[in-house]
């Protein structure tokens, strides 16, 4: 099974489509249950995705199959410190508590800046010597822009990579940095499948701000429209044909869309790459959600 369970969900209010807010620990029992009984073995979680580790500690029993990813702090400055590289290792240990496991699958860098910011190398060996110590399989980087995957890939041998792709956003694969990831024997994991929930929205529905792509997914929505294709299905089978893709990265706020989500997986419908094209964007204020101005 190619999907891949995120979990900001699980510990924070998160996603523009996302009107329950966090999700209660029963109904993760329910997801986590469920993804183990379909094939589900990737689960993506973060230090900073607030009470994520701790649900997932409570909810994940001893025996379990899943890989678990987990990401660093992020620093966001311009000299990184031997502190901040300190602080690298006594949050994953800190990690590992709270999910109360010995070790993990993944360690990513939260944000690829860190590790280009100066002395970012000592935060590099900061996760190096995790990895050596047997605390985690693979090391590597959450990216969201071309220009990280190539200053990174010219400093670090980075075992693992989290990126942003989805029908608007097809950066990565014209510029053919996905190509280049593969070539290095690197595993890819794509995230914003659905952009938080955009492409599953009604584009009437949408913020004003959102008001430069509105007509663009209206004609997305018309087109996968016309074709009988769900909007959950077709932004699914876009990602999911990508070659080099590895897994992806999904959010769920029931065990029930869990279950929407899977059964869209399969009967692909016939989309061709050509056709998804026409519907790729370039504005980063709408293809990066951390630009979006959302109204409270």
């Amino acid at each position: 099974m190619k999907i891949g369970l995120g979990t900001a969900q699980f510990g924070l209010d998160y996603g523009i489509s996302n009107p329950l807010g966090k999700i209660p620990v029963a109904e993760v029992k329910r997801i986590l249950g469920f993804a183990a009984a379909n094939g589900v073995h990737v689960i993506d979680t973060a230090s900073l995705y607030g009470d994520s580790e701790k649900v997932l500690g409570q909810c994940l029993g001893e025996h379990h199959s899943f890989h678990i990813i987990t990401k660093t702090p992020q620093y966001n400055k311009s000299l990184i410190t031997e502190g901040d590289a300190e602080q690298i290792k006594k949050v994953f240990h800190e990690s590992l508590v709270r999910l109360k496991q010995s070790s993990l699958y993944g360690l990513l860098i939260h944000n690829g800046d860190d590790l280009l910011a100066q002395n970012g190398a000592a935060l590099w060996d900061a996760m190096n010597d995790i990895k050596n110590s047997g605390l985690v399989k693979k090391i590597g980087a959450s990216i969201y822009a071309a220009r990280q995957v190539n200053a990174i890939l010219e400093k670090f041998p980075i075992d693992l990579i989290q990126l942003p792709i989805n029908v608007l956003d097809q950066r990565l694969i014209r510029s053919g940095h996905l190509e280049r990831l593969k070539k290095r024997g690197i595993e890819v994991h794509a995230r914003s499948v659905f952009l938080q929930g955009l492409l599953l929205m009604n584009p009437s529905d949408l913020p004003d701000s959102f008001c430069s792509v509105r007509v663009h997914l209206q004609q997305y929505q018309q087109f996968i429209g016309e074709r009988n294709v769900s909007p959950v299905k077709s932004a699914l089978n876009f990602v999911l044909n990508i070659e080099g893709v590895d897994t992806v990265i999904i959010g769920v706020v029931s065990s029930a869309q869990l279950e929407e989500i899977l059964h869209a997986c399969v009967d692909a419908p016939e989309l061709t790459a050509n056709e998804y094209r026409n519907f790729a964007w370039s504005d980063e204020e709408i293809l990066d959600p951390s630009r979006w101005k959302v109204p409270a």
